[in-house]
């Protein structure tokens, strides 16, 4: 007996001590088990086992007696041991089970997959097949129907005649050629695809595989459906006519041909087509002028929407706000001024006196704007200004931001060249203004010489009984300065000015600069509606988001009202000063918009000078009649002289045209003398002084002519040339010659001719003649011959006779006399 002898089986469910049992063998007469464990594997041995006992052909797993144990293992170890085997044992089985299933099910799958594939790819050839018996079967029974037609027209033949052996039908016989000429055209395929020359014959395909080894290409789903509806279509009666979908069409200026087609949705083939039988030969990648494409547009049936590139521009909503949405709001003032005349100092003494409470730090001016709050609670918008160079620019731009202009005159120094500069750009803007008279604290200082030079320039002070407001300042010591905001704030009130608040925001840049670490950055003064983070934007020939906002502290806020000046971060590129800022809906747009305008900004500069050289003024003038002032801007080195050419420019003229003398100054050309010729279409002349570097490269980006001169008649002569060019050209008559007709000849091919004779003068063949009959004038024209006996002179002394016939009239008699005349064209000059 063995040692399980009366006990199931070890290893067995059930059993004594089921566990982690590896597996029993036999070495001659000893069995052991095995056991192992974590660390090492442990073969127990059984020394009282009988010989044999327990050998079978697959070894049996079996327990170790509790007292035939591994040394130093425990029972209940041991025990855990063979559990855990076990475990092991059951969670393999469980895997393979699972992996077995799964690989089962993606095989049940594939298999599925297979079978649908093939079941469609029978069903599509079958329908096929269905079809092309259907069509074969139409085409068998139109052949029928043709041979018995041809049957019962055709006279009766000897063949026909009883007795005589009749042919079989050609219907019946038909088929058999087309059987032959099938398998012409299968050798022919097999030749070219599996002769010799077939480079593909051998390899085989997916479509290959899938259709049973049939060699070609095979069609798609799209091809067979699209057969398939055909032979519906024909079944049912042929194919229906879709319906024609009308279209509204925009047509710009220029569009090219594809593009043409695209938009009304049709071939590109048939629009070429229609214009090739409209009689242009155009290929589809050529533009057509928008009259042609509207007659392709009309001939295809669609509707024509004309536009143009600007009417990209037509989505900044241009709003009419109504007075019940108008709100006050503070005004903005711009200090300008001769140099040295107190314009900072009195700035900052403005700054430092009126300082918000509980601001920290003080105001900063850095963006070149700021605003102060008065005694009286009124809010003020200062520009610390970028000078009158950024002045003009803004107003040639159309961008009026300022509302009230102080000028600062020092009252120990009077009226110097740039504070005439200043008054000349105040009245040009049309904006009213504030005479600050600084530096009264100082010994030499007068007022009153002050206010009696502005009389010069045509500034009436209040204390002359003017309407201009004078405030006597003083930055040092802080006299005036109440008094001067209250002037301001009373000039607002005069003004009232009032903005729309809630709409979408609009307002003019500045100034502008690319900052290292923040990019493009501009300073936008708002005029209308609130500008708020996230907007979307285009400025002149560039556009953005609104990134952040900053206002005059340095603080970052989320939006900016009306006259609230802000550094505005997220732009595409730098925009200029004076650049009107827009707040448009999409990013699209606004890119489509600022595109637009950097195109337009292109051509113009294309045509540099435009209107603003001498030469082309006068063109300029005789295209527009309403053109009566030459504009002309003058600097000289000293003062006298420039009040000489000014007074010489004065004199020239009459009661059509006549010199307009924008501006005249002491010193050289500068930035703000070509801006202000820029924005009046005026050129620079410069009398023994030069321009600047900026002030030349400003001038040839803008395209405005400087020309210089040292000798003043020089220079006034070429103005009175150009301002007699505005004059029109005075036409005169001169008489050259009579010739009287003594007889008149009726010359075949030619017409009349009359036989003169020219009593006074020369007769000309190019002049112009009147026929005067009793000293009445009956035709006025030119001559068509001149004739000298047969030949054809170019003109005819007087005492001799020649033959003249006229253009287009034959109504001449003898005795009629023939006035010769020349016309000639005299420039008109101003005294």
């Amino acid at each position: 007996m063995s040692d399980n002898d009366g006990k199931k089986p070890l290893g067995v469910r059930g059993g004594p001590r089921a566990g982690n049992v590896k597996q029993s063998f036999s070495h001659g007469r000893t069995k052991n088990v095995v056991v192992e464990t974590k660390r090492k594997r442990i073969v127990v041995p059984k020394p009282g086992a009988a010989p044999g006992a327990g050998m079978s052909a697959k070894p049996s797993v079996g327990v170790a007696s509790s007292n035939k144990r591994p040394a130093g293992v425990s029972e209940a170890e041991l025990e855990r041991r063979l559990k855990a085997l076990a475990a092991a044992k059951a969670r393999e089985a469980d895997d393979a089970a699972k992996r077995e299933a799964e690989e089962k099910a993606r095989e049940e799958e594939r298999q599925r997959r297979r079978d649908e594939a093939e079941a469609k790819e029978r069903e599509q050839r079958e329908a096929e097949e269905k079809a092309r018996q259907k069509t074969e079967e139409e085409e068998r029974r139109k052949r029928e129907a043709e041979a018995d037609a041809a049957k019962a027209a055709a006279p009766v033949s000897p063949e026909s005649a009883p007795g005589s052996v009749r042919q079989a039908p050609p219907s019946k016989a038909a088929p058999a050629p087309r059987k032959h000429e099938d398998d012409d055209k299968g050798a022919r395929r097999g030749k070219g695809r599996g002769g010799e020359d077939g480079r593909r014959a051998g390899k085989l395909t997916l479509n290959q595989a899938l259709s049973g080894g049939e060699g070609g290409r095979q069609k798609s789903m799209a091809a067979m459906k699209r057969k398939q509806e055909r032979a519906r279509q024909k079944a049912m009666g042929g194919a229906q006519e879709r319906e024609k979908v009308v279209r509204d069409v925009q047509l710009p200026e220029v569009i090219v041909v594809s593009e043409l087609a695209n938009r009304m949705a049709e071939r590109v083939g048939d629009v070429v087509k229609a214009l090739m039988q409209n009689g242009m030969m155009v290929t589809q990648n050529e533009s057509i002028d928008a009259d042609t494409a509207e007659l392709i547009i009309e001939e295809f049936g669609h509707r024509v929407v004309r536009v143009s590139d600007s009417d990209v521009e037509d989505v900044i909503a241009h709003i009419d706000d109504a007075p019940e949405d108008m709100k006050p709001r503070p005004p903005v003032i711009t200090i300008m001024g001769h140099v040295d005349h107190g314009k900072t100092s009195l700035l900052d003494a403005i700054r430092d006196a009126k300082v918000q409470a509980g601001e920290a730090g003080g105001i900063t001016q850095h963006i070149g704007a700021y605003q102060v709050t008065t005694d009286t609670g009124a809010v003020l918008s200062f520009l610390d200004t970028p000078g009158h160079a950024a002045f003009t620019s803004m107003r040639s731009r159309g961008a009026q931001v300022t509302d009230i202009v102080v000028l600062v005159v020092a009252a120990d120094d009077a009226v110097m060249p740039q504070t005439i500069e200043a008054i000349n750009h105040a009245k040009a803007a049309k904006v009213p203004m504030i005479v600050a008279i600084n530096k009264v604290d100082l010994p030499a200082a007068d007022p009153d010489k002050v206010r009696a030079d502005l009389l010069r320039h045509e500034v009436v002070v209040e204390a002359m009984s003017g309407d201009v407001q004078d405030v006597e300042v003083s930055a040092i010591t802080g006299q005036g300065l109440d008094e001067l905001l209250e002037a301001i704030a009373l000039q607002s009130e005069i003004l009232e000015l009032k903005a729309n608040p809630d709409r979408a925001a609009e307002g003019a840049v500045i100034e502008a600069q690319l900052d290292v670490g923040r990019g493009p950055v501009a300073t936008v003064l708002v005029q209308k509606g609130t500008l708020r983070q996230g907007d979307i934007f285009v400025v002149g020939e560039q556009y953005g988001k609104v990134r952040a906002l900053i206002n005059d502290r340095g603080e970052r806020v989320k939006e900016a009202g009306p006259s609230v000046p802000v550094e505005v971060l997220g732009l595409h590129g730098t925009p200029e000063a004076g650049d009107v800022l827009n707040v448009v809906e999409t990013e699209a747009q606004a890119r489509e918009i600022a595109e637009y305008r950097a195109d337009a900004a292109k051509e113009k500069r294309a045509a540099v000078g435009a209107g603003t050289s001498l030469e082309q003024l006068l063109a300029k003038a005789k295209e527009d009649e309403s053109v009566k002032e030459l504009p002309i801007v003058v600097k000289a080195d000293v003062q006298g002289s420039a009040e000489a050419i000014v007074q010489a420019m004065e004199k020239i003229g009459n009661e059509e045209v006549r010199v307009r003398v924008l501006h005249s100054g002491v010193g050289a050309i500068t930035e703000s003398d070509i801006g202000l010729a820029e924005a009046s279409g005026a050129p620079v002349l410069g009398f023994n002084v030069r321009a600047n570097a900026p002030a030349r490269n400003s001038a040839n980006q803008k395209g405005v002519e400087i020309r210089y001169y040292s000798v003043i008649y020089d220079l006034v002569d070429d103005v009175k040339a150009a301002a007699s060019g505005l004059l029109g050209a005075e036409i005169r008559e001169k008489f050259i010659g009579y010739a009287q007709i003594k007889e008149v000849f009726k010359v075949t091919g030619v017409g009349k001719v009359a036989g003169c004779l020219v009593t006074e003068g020369v007769a000309r063949r190019s002049a112009g003649v009147r026929l005067l009959r009793d000293d009445v004038v009956v035709h006025e024209g030119t001559l068509k011959t001149l004739k000298r006996f047969k030949d054809e002179v170019a003109e005819v002394q007087s005492g001799q006779e020649c033959g003249m016939a006229f253009e287009k009239y034959d109504d001449i008699r003898e005795g009629d006399v023939i006035e010769i005349f020349e016309r000639e064209e005299i420039t008109r000059t101003l005294a």
